[in-house]
């Protein structure tokens, strides 16, 4: 599913309007009639509702809703802020249209502006400003928008919350943004929905289908999608009855430290669940007992030193290589993790500790194999890019260093985004909150290594491994809950989440 910037989704109102053909009111009526549908689906007609329409197309919108809402016995206001007196047409046409409703209480304000009463009762739809917006709102907007958050009632915006930009909000007055319950959202989805720090202002978010051309968003470029599951499904390659284990590759896994076993246990058992040929575990001699037990189907080869990894080792045969779950940071550690990315040739799934050491030797970035890639949160991130200020300015900065690194980076959390080296960003739908627990991410790192070795491009392994090891996570949560989910139980529902990619 593509993610335009906002000056796109004009330019497809743009083209449905020409090559549909339709007129811009009418799509506009369609538009509102199904925002009215959901509206009406989720409020019955003794809900309250007050509608704040802006002097823009956004604003013709939420009269629309208004006048429909009306027509199904909800009881209405609505108040049209026009202060410098010029409308949009559709806006302008859309307010005549409603002055000839009596059951709705209509305003239109340019002055003074004596606001409604507004209860928990009450349902607020939001349509002052939409997409468009490129600059914080000031002035007696903003005292609008204040005064909405303030109140007690149930706020559904239309396209956008008030205030919010499509993508980068940076610089923008955060007071000054509509706290939205609802956000339907016309047709696509917008980057700004995808900001942890934009959470409170979208709420929940739900597309709306207004029929803009299928063509025209087929041929449109844009750098963002969300995956969807038939992307994933059709990247996934077929086993050949005649297979064999040195078909699916060998793997080498280097992880562990005295007292962190459990690390490399994870992202082990994740890579054996995987469907990798073989797998090899190079770990401190501390961590070989408990490892030769607790994955028997993997080969354990030790480091020459006792609780920590300490010298790079040989990786001629293997397909691809894993570092740095639970490897800690010792000096001897840093020095064979520097050595080890010199000495690979094979793609390399970069993690945890092996990340933060690259943070302090970043010159090291340019020795990276070809089809790497690396695996930070948001604070692993920053230590490789520098602070930002927020999570636009992180993808941005990501974006830079897939680029001048030439590896692919999985930026983890909500919504974790693949970032490719030409600079395509796609968004994961799948995880859950429970996921977010000590080992999760040692588990993805285990699925991106069987699936490099398995021959996936780094792309492919990215995409299908972030979306899998997501999956796995909500089918744990159904089992276990958000509280109680551990990431061994990410581990064991891998069979579920590749069986449900795979059919």
């Amino acid at each position: 599913m593509k993610i335009f910037p906002t000056h796109s989704i004009e330019e497809l109102d743009a083209y449905t309007i020409e090559h549909e053909p339709i007129a811009s009111i009418d799509l506009m009526e369609r538009a509102a009639t199904a925002l009215t549908r959901i509206i009406a689906k989720r409020w019955t007609n003794e809900t309250p509702v007050t509608v704040f329409a802006g002097p823009g197309n956004n604003g013709g919108d939420a009269l629309a809703i208004a006048r429909m809402l009306s027509e199904k016995g909800y009881k209405v206001e609505a108040y049209l802020f026009n202060p410098q007196g010029k409308l949009s047409a559709d806006c302008q046409t859309n307010k005549e249209l409603l002055d000839l409703v009596p059951e709705v209480g209509f305003q239109e304000i340019s002055t003074q502006f004596a606001p409604p009463t507004l209860t928990a009762d009450h349902l607020v739809v939001d349509g002052l400003f939409g997409s468009g917006l490129n600059k914080p709102l000031a002035g007696g907007f903003a005292a609008v928008v204040k005064y909405i958050n303030a109140s007690a009632a149930t706020i559904v915006s239309i396209d956008m919350p008030s205030g919010l930009m499509g993508e980068e909000n940076t610089q923008n007055t955060k007071a000054h943004i509509v706290k939205a319950d609802l956000t339907l959202s016309l047709q696509l989805p917008k980057l700004a929905f995808l900001f942890s720090e934009n959470a409170e202002y979208v709420g929940e978010w739900q597309l709306v289908n207004i029929g803009l051309s299928q063509e025209a968003i087929e041929e449109t470029e844009t750098s963002y999608e969300i995956m969807e599951p038939d992307d994933i499904r059709w990247l996934i390659k077929p086993r050949d009855r005649f297979a064999h284990k040195g078909v699916f590759g060998h793997a080498l896994l280097i992880a562990g430290s005295k007292g962190m076993a459990g690390a490399s246990m994870l992202s082990a058992r994740a890579c054996l669940r995987s469907g990798v040929g073989l797998l090899t575990l190079h770990t401190p001699l501390c961590n070989n007992d408990i490892l030769q037990s607790s994955v028997p189907e993997a080969m354990v080869e030790t480091d020459l030193y006792e609780d920590f990894f300490g010298e790079a080792t040989d990786t001629e045969h293997y397909q691809a290589v894993g570092i740095g779950p639970g490897l800690r940071q010792s000096e001897e550690t840093k020095t064979a993790v520097l050595q080890q990315i010199q000495l690979c040739q094979a793609p390399m799934v970069i993690d945890a500790d092996a990340l933060n050491i690259l943070a302090n030797y970043p010159t090291a970035l340019s020795h990276l194999p070809v089809g790497s890639i690396l695996t930070p949160h948001p604070k692993e991130l920053e230590r490789l890019v520098g602070k930002c200020q927020d999570s636009y300015q992180r993808l941005t900065k990501a974006r830079e260093l897939a680029h001048t690194s030439r590896a692919h980076i999985i930026l983890k959390g909500a919504y974790s985004t693949i970032i490719t080296p030409s600079g395509k960003c796609y968004f994961n739908p799948t995880g859950n909150p429970g996921m977010a627990t000590g080992g999760s991410g040692d588990v993805l790192t285990g699925v991106l290594l069987a699936l490099l070795a398995q021959g996936y491009t780094a792309e492919e392994a990215a995409k299908i491994g972030t979306f899998v090891h997501g999956l796995a996570g909500d089918f744990a949560r159904k089992k276990r809950g958000d509280i109680s989910l551990l990431a061994g139980d990410i581990v064991e529902s891998l069979s579920n989440a590749w069986q449900a990619v795979s059919e």
